[in-house]
């Protein structure tokens, strides 16, 4: 990757045959050094701060049964009940192979503490595929898709899964109608790979999203609230996905950069966000873009346009955490304004006067803040 982000800055080369050729070319030849070991330099920053520390093992290819396919009409309950059968089969498939530790996670996903899991979508070959549904679709008017990072696959399933469900269960806390979607549709880049450094696979997966989001508003209520919250590589994979009118708000977290230069340049209509952690490795990452290597502008720079919200002090891999800061600021964005409950004044009381804009009854019944402003009207 190194000697192919050299041969792209194209001086190198003329640089070095220089230095060769004069009797005082010492300093060009050191400055054509120079401005390769810088480029070997970015190439290698961009590279560790975007791929995770800690990487998972590759999954070869595993035996699994194709996935069900469905009518455009069928409903969530009908699908659910046949990509559990399916899970079931490929986790069959995988002992038999002697892939004792995929069969043993995928049999864990047929549940959801007590109850049946819920996916949408499920592929168990390769890396895999998964689209899981906690809460209610079918009432919910607060929806939230989780789209995730770079290694998330069925083997590394349960922390993507962990997350969606600290998220609903937040959620549910404060708005009881409400559903989290966990969407693993795409084959996520590997940690330590070319493809995390591009937006390759991010155009793969918008293609798919964009898609899903539109099939999702016929499985929700009229007046449904989608929200995409987009985490690391993920948040590549939200802003290059067009994302419809159904799309109220973007969150983009722990983000290593959009390959847009302006949440203003994003195909979507929804309000953009960005928060990091404080303590979020992803911080250090060089925002550039080189030949198509690294993402550009840094979405929590207030040149970028985003909405900043508050995401505590938490790492990489702690905005879903129970009791964070971050889990607190993304769920009110997937609520928004909530208008208060009507109330009928006594009869014999006359009607109070309207409060003037700005005073603290006004205020009253504003959404909850998340940087010391009102969250928007979208």
């Amino acid at each position: 990757m190194t000697s192919g982000l050299s041969a792209n800055g194209g001086s190198g080369t003329d640089d070095s045959a220089g230095s060769r050729g004069r009797s005082g070319g010492r300093a060009g030849g050191s400055g054509g050094r120079g401005a390769r070991i810088r480029r070997t330099l970015l190439a290698g920053l961009v590279a560790a701060a975007v791929v995770v520390p800690v990487s998972a093992a590759a999954s070869p290819q595993v035996p699994a049964p194709a996935p069900a396919v469905f009518a455009g009409s069928a409903g969530p309950q009908e699908r659910y009940t046949a990509n559990l059968a399916n899970l079931a089969e490929s986790a069959r498939m995988a002992e038999g192979a002697g892939r004792t530790g995929r069969a043993a996670k995928l049999r864990e996903m047929t549940t959801t503490g007590a109850q049946e899991a819920h996916f949408l979508t499920f592929d168990g070959r390769g890396k895999g595929r998964a689209v899981e549904v906690f809460g209610d679709l079918g009432t919910a008017d607060r929806v939230a898709v989780l789209v995730p990072g770079s290694d998330t696959t069925l083997d590394t399933y349960r922390r993507f899964r962990d997350g969606a469900l600290s998220l609903h269960r937040r959620l549910s806390e404060q708005h009881p109608r409400s559903a989290v979607v966990a969407w693993l549709g795409y084959d996520t880049p590997g940690t330590v790979s070319t493809t995390v450094l591009t937006a390759d696979r991010a155009d793969q997966a918008a293609a798919e999203l964009g898609p899903f989001l539109t099939r999702l508003r016929g499985l929700t209520t009229a007046d449904a609230r989608i929200s995409l919250l987009c985490h690391s590589y993920g948040s590549v994979v939200c802003a290059r996905t067009a994302t419809g009118p159904g799309v109220t708000d973007m969150a983009l977290f722990g983000s290593p950069g959009t390959g847009a230069g302006s949440a203003a340049a994003l195909p979507t209509r929804a309000q953009v966000w960005a928060g990091r952690g404080s303590d979020d490795w992803i911080g250090n990452v060089p925002h550039v873009r080189l030949g198509g290597v690294g993402f550009g502008t840094d979405p929590v720079d207030p040149a970028f346009g985003a909405r900043p919200f508050a995401a505590g002090t938490g790492g990489h891999s702690d905005y879903l955490k129970p009791g964070t800061t971050s889990l607190d600021s993304l769920a009110r964005i997937v609520i928004g304004p909530v208008a208060p409950a009507p109330s009928s004044p006594a009869p014999s009381s006359p009607a109070p006067s309207s409060p003037a804009a700005g005073s603290p009854a006004s205020a009253a019944v504003s959404a909850p803040s998340l940087t010391g402003q009102e969250v928007p009207r979208v």
